[in-house]
């Protein structure tokens, strides 16, 4: 039993990895930027969800429709992500389109560290309680395990999107535009395309990805604090390289290995969870730095 507990249990943070990891591989696709800042959108998105289920008209709702008040505090926290993530770009990010990479990565460190500093200062320091956003209802059991909705769901909701997402990118007009800037900003300005606003679009999907993933997180953490997003979104990081950033399924896949790692990992040895994560990038990048189903990029010179 004790690898079905493991298998369930990374297969739950696989997913929460693989949402997060979808927003950076969005991001660096189109204009190979890592954004650092990815885990404090998380966060924000959290707080957001705490703040407005902590409102007396929401209180009211959750007594009487705890379901539509879930689905309601999810949408302002996705909207509140998608504002903020678009407004980073347009101000930090967009005046550094053609500085070089090290100034825009520099920059994402800073608003890193301004999302959490100003998280500290309105709601303070120490933990707060997430509310309840997916019922605690058992659904089934697998053996003497029970398998609960929020499980369930967390994986639904990563394969879905997955989905969606490739699709969005393969099929709709948006998204041939994201890929034409992707190969070559120049020529698909040329050919018509807004880089600007079709940028701005990938970070918004990115943040809106993000701030689904902080539910599902702060959900199973049970607490929200200003440094949430900090571990969760490295470690996304790295299953985003793991499975080759600015590939969608590649996010995803990369997401379920290191969930299923640190599951693993952390029964047997839970002091070097974190070491053994990181110690994948660093033989990622040494041996296979395009990840497992990235493509080798040709750069001229």
């Amino acid at each position: 039993m004790v690898t079905l507990y493991n298998l369930i249990g990374g297969l739950q943070m696989g997913s929460i990895y693989a949402l997060i990891a979808l927003g950076y591989t969005m991001v660096y696709g189109i204009v190979q930027l890592i954004n650092f800042a990815h885990g404090d959108i998380m966060m924000v998105g959290a707080y957001s969800i705490y703040w407005i289920m902590t409102t007396s008209l929401m209180k009211a709702i959750a007594e009487t429709q705890p379901v539509l008040a879930g689905v309601v505090s999810v949408l302002f926290a996705v909207v509140v992500c998608v504002a903020l993530g678009v407004f980073v770009d347009r101000v930090a990010y967009k005046p550094l389109r053609n500085a070089p990479r090290i100034s825009a990565l520099i920059t994402a460190i800073g608003i890193s560290i301004a999302l959490e500093i100003i998280a500290q200062l309105v709601f303070g320091s120490g933990q707060v309680n997430f509310p309840t956003i997916v019922p605690k209802v058992t659904l089934f059991k697998v053996g003497r395990r029970s398998i609960n909705l929020l499980e369930v769901l967390t994986f639904a909701v990563s394969v879905l999107l997955m989905i969606a997402l490739t699709l969005f990118v393969q099929t709709t007009r948006t998204g041939k535009a994201m890929r034409a800037v992707s190969e070559d900003q120049g020529a698909a300005m040329l050919m018509g395309v807004n880089v600007d606003k079709t940028i701005s679009i990938t970070f918004g999907i990115g943040c809106a990805l993000a701030a689904i993933g902080s539910v599902f997180y702060a959900q199973k953490v049970y607490y929200v604090t200003p440094l949430l997003g900090m571990l969760p979104g490295l470690k996304a990081f790295v299953a985003a390289v793991l499975g080759g950033i600015g590939s969608i399924p590649g996010a995803v896949l990369g997401g379920f290995i290191i969930g299923m790692v640190e599951t693993f990992v952390k029964y047997y040895a839970s002091e070097y969870v974190d070491a053994m994560v990181f110690g994948i990038l660093i033989l990622v990048l040494l041996f296979r730095p395009t990840g497992i189903l990235g493509r080798k990029m040709k750069e001229k010179v």
